[in-house]
């Protein structure tokens, strides 16, 4: 958002959403508490979105317009492995922007049919465009061939570790989430290390050592 430009009300009220979803979960907050945070009638509201899942296709929506960009190639110019440093921590950073959502995810998608729809075909494509960076990065020998044979499992590791990261740290009751810290997309790479050929390890190093400076 350019600075000094007004928000509308129905953008407002998506921000307003995240902020009591991440706050109390989706379950707990009702129109009402969202009206009443910003001062608005239930009328006003309901104007806009007038149920949950009205309101939560949109913020989902938003959700896969920001992250489509982050998948996508828009610098050419950049190797495949500087693309996967990129989107990783685009993706650690979506994780606790939109907390709530990761964190009631299956919730989320046996209460609302739409949604779950939408999230089978987003999950489809980002495991295609995933699926297409591994290859590059075979092609660019940062990976070793036999990589090919095991990208599924890969995607699925990956896919499994996105979704879940923040549960665990949530049940880690002794441990503060740390946002940005960096530990998802650790664990990421590390699923990825095994495969990687020597240019592959240098180029994570160079790429992991620029991330802590």
């Amino acid at each position: 958002m350019k600075k000094g430009r007004k928000v509308n009300t129905k953008q407002r009220i998506l921000d307003t959403a995240i902020e009591l979803f991440n706050k109390n979960g989706v379950q707990s907050v009702t129109s009402r508490h969202i009206a009443t945070e910003m001062g608005i009638s239930n009328g006003n509201l309901d104007y806009h979105f007038n149920n949950k899942e009205v309101l939560l296709l949109a913020i989902y929506k938003q959700m896969r317009e920001e992250m489509s960009y982050s998948y996508k190639e828009v610098d050419p110019g950049i190797s495949s492995f500087e693309q996967i440093h990129r989107l990783l921590g685009h993706l650690e950073g979506f994780q606790y922007k939109y907390r709530f959502f990761n964190l009631d995810v299956l919730e989320i998608s046996r209460t609302y049919p739409k949604i779950n729809r939408l999230l089978r075909n987003t999950f489809r494509i980002r495991k295609q465009q995933m699926s297409d960076i591994f290859k590059r990065a075979i092609q660019e020998g940062f990976l070793v061939k036999a990589t090919e044979n095991h990208i599924e499992q890969l995607l699925l590791s990956i896919r499994i570790v996105i979704t879940f990261w923040l549960s665990q740290e949530e049940l880690q009751l002794n441990a503060k989430p740390k946002k940005g810290s960096g530990g998802m997309s650790e664990n990421i790479w590390l699923l990825l290390l095994p495969y990687m050929t020597q240019d592959g390890k240098d180029l994570y190093r160079t790429l992991i050592g620029k991330a802590a400076e």
